[in-house]
């Protein structure tokens, strides 16, 4: 479900949230407000999962990006199809151990993983897919 604003998704969901660990602001676009007022995609089913891998990692995950507008997308050059224009999560790989990230990211269910050199992607597409983001494909070989 789309909201369009923080603050929307805010007063709507915060009665039962239920996600201890990530918030609706980490989630949300992060344009700043150039081309969107701070869009939320709520799929508690992706929270579920996030909070799973965060339980099995014991540490908190550093969303470095969650939904973006489509605008925003396009300006960091995402693709057309991105998930991020829905849910997708890239998360920081510092403090964590890369392969026991992915795994963790595996056993939660999640289905899409771009693996890059400092940042795991997760999103939950239909189809499963695993790609390499440019130079990081070394950092993922063992």
């Amino acid at each position: 479900m789309l909201f369009h604003c923080v603050r929307e998704a805010g007063r709507a969901l915060a009665p039962a949230w239920r996600w201890p660990h990530f918030s609706i602001a980490e989630l949300a676009c992060r344009c700043g407000g150039r081309f969107c007022g701070g869009e939320y995609w709520h799929d508690p089913a992706f929270l579920d999962e996030l909070e799973q891998v965060r339980a099995d990692m014991g540490a908190p995950l550093v969303i470095t990006s969650g939904h973006r507008c489509a605008a925003w997308n396009a300006s960091v050059g995402g693709a057309p199809l991105s998930m991020h224009k829905q849910l997708a999560a890239d998360i920081r790989l510092a403090g964590h151990h890369r392969f026991a990230l992915l795994a963790a990211a595996e056993r939660a269910g999640f289905t899409g993983f771009g693996l890059a050199r400092s940042f795991l992607h997760i999103d939950r597409r239909a189809r499963p897919a695993r790609w390499f983001y440019p130079g990081s494909e070394t950092e993922w070989t063992i």
